[in-house]
């Protein structure tokens, strides 16, 4: 039986800790972004790349990339993310505030590897609670955007080693660590959508080195974050290391978050 869910997979942010006062150097947030749609009309969802295509005036089958586009290109592309049939799923990490940072430095992509974790605890909740019997076998098909220089096979193994050493929030029915995979971005729709999500979320809480954010695009999408009880904090949008709250005394610009 085929899957019940697909996930794509995006970041946007760097892992260093390179912060100078000037905010050159490294980013002060890592964003990780999955887009969620159900296996069954994935494609009729994924789509809406071509509508955007279209629109924008851009070659067809030419991969989007939001960070290359303008923000009155951007506006209308997040606008049709907004109204399609899918949700969406964030971590957004302050590095500033981590504790022994150091221990992310030690191992090269720890940090992202840690954020995952994250990532897919509220994935597989939402899969749980929305798995439709009849429709695929409830697990989630779970793909990311290649990072080049980034082994999925030692993913998996982290994966695997959180299922079966480690006392995790995961509902594991709903993951399966060796099906995880990694595709090209130009690859696939939904991994587009996925590169406009995590890079939305992150102008809005990354400061540019002007001292400005952009939050105008993590307005429009707020319809697709996951939510439990009317609440999208802590589960389809997740502050780490502190919560939102404590978050808000050295970054005030997030109080745009806190009427989500």
């Amino acid at each position: 039986m085929a899957s019940s869910f697909r996930i794509y997979v995006d970041e946007s942010g760097d892992e260093g800790f390179v912060f100078n006062p000037d905010r050159s150097g490294s980013s002060h947030w890592l964003v990780l972004s999955a887009v969620i749609t159900r296996t069954d009309t994935d494609l009729e969802t994924v789509k809406l790349i071509n509508r955007v295509r279209e629109r924008l005036g851009k070659p067809a089958r030419r991969a989007l990339h939001f960070r290359t586009l303008k923000h009155e290109q951007r506006v209308p592309y997040v606008r049709e993310i907004a109204g399609a049939k899918l949700r969406t799923v964030s971590v957004l990490v302050y590095k500033p505030a981590l504790n022994e940072p150091e221990s992310f430095q030690a191992e090269k992509f720890r940090l992202y590897r840690y954020a995952t974790r994250y990532l897919l605890e509220r994935i597989s909740w939402f899969c749980r609670d929305f798995h439709v019997a009849g429709h695929g076998d409830g697990l989630a098909e779970v793909i990311f955007s290649n990072r080049s220089h980034m082994s999925y096979e030692d993913m998996r193994a982290y994966l695997r080693h959180l299922r079966d050493k480690c006392d995790t929030n995961i509902h594991w029915p709903s993951i399966d660590p060796d099906s995880v995979q990694a595709k090209n971005h130009e690859k696939l729709m939904g991994l587009q959508i996925a590169d406009a999500v995590a890079s939305s979320l992150f102008w809005a809480v990354n400061v540019n080195r002007y001292g400005e954010i952009e939050d105008r695009y993590v307005q429009l999408l707020a319809p697709t974050f996951y939510r439990y009880q009317d609440k999208a904090i802590g589960y389809g949008l997740k502050f780490w290391p502190d919560s939102l709250e404590k978050l808000k005394a050295a970054n005030p610009h997030l109080a745009v978050f806190a009427a989500l």
